[in-house]
């Protein structure tokens, strides 16, 4: 996949990058329109977010998802979204990272981000000895055919919204009442499954920001804790 050389762009026309991390558990819908809005107010000069978090319990149904895929009603309540993918479920344990990137301004396409995303899973991974790997045909990372890590981008204007979802010690029951992002029988897997003294939320917020602060693309990040 091809990627714009992040040493070709010269200071000036890197972007910066804010960082925001969510320490306590944070309410999906408030993110959402919080995320949506500032895609739609931005201009040429607003700096790339990425925010780094966890939900409350949540089913969060894609733009073209299928109510049939909600296999079993239950008290988790689901919304609504406007990201492309099926029903996927958030929640406690489950590292969740949004995109609010400017794309052209990167000069990036969507398959570079989605390329990005999925990279960035995969190399979490293999710092702690895990082997995961993206499939052409179905979108996320996977280890031994389990799913670990899922996506789902929005794209307006060339700029993106929504991202990424890795599970590290979340409950799987949530996944067990829907078929995950729309297939049935897919099995889900977590960090926790893989290794015994696997990294928390704090440990993987971190390397999560020394991977933007090292790609080269942004001219300066700043961290924002909450």
């Amino acid at each position: 996949m091809y990627f714009k050389d992040a040493s070709t762009l010269n200071a000036v026309s890197k972007p910066n990058l804010v960082i925001r991390q969510y320490n306590d558990l944070t309410d999906y819908e408030a993110r959402f329109h919080e995320m949506k809005s500032l895609t739609e107010n931005r201009d040429e000069f607003t700096p790339d977010e990425l925010w780094i978090l966890q939900h409350h319990d949540v089913l969060t149904q894609g733009q073209a998802g299928k109510p049939e895929h909600i296999l079993i009603p239950s008290n988790i309540p689901v919304v609504q979204t406007d990201r492309g993918g099926q029903v996927t479920w958030h929640g406690p344990g489950q590292m969740v990272i949004y995109f609010m990137f400017d794309l052209n301004r990167l000069g990036w396409n969507v398959r570079t981000l989605v390329t990005y995303a999925e990279n960035l899973m995969i190399d979490l991974a293999k710092k702690y000895n895990i082997t995961a790997y993206a499939k052409p045909d179905a979108p996320g990372v996977y280890v031994d055919e389990r799913k670990i890590g899922s996506l789902g981008f929005k794209i307006r204007k060339g700029r993106s919204y929504h991202g990424l979802a890795l599970n590290v010690d979340c409950d799987l029951m949530g996944f067990h009442t829907i078929n995950p992002c729309g297939y049935a029988g897919l099995e889900m897997v977590r960090m926790m499954d893989l290794m015994q003294d696997y990294p928390k939320f704090t440990k993987l917020s971190a390397d999560v920001i020394e991977n933007f602060q090292n790609s080269g693309y942004f001219s300066d990040v700043q961290v924002i804790q909450y």
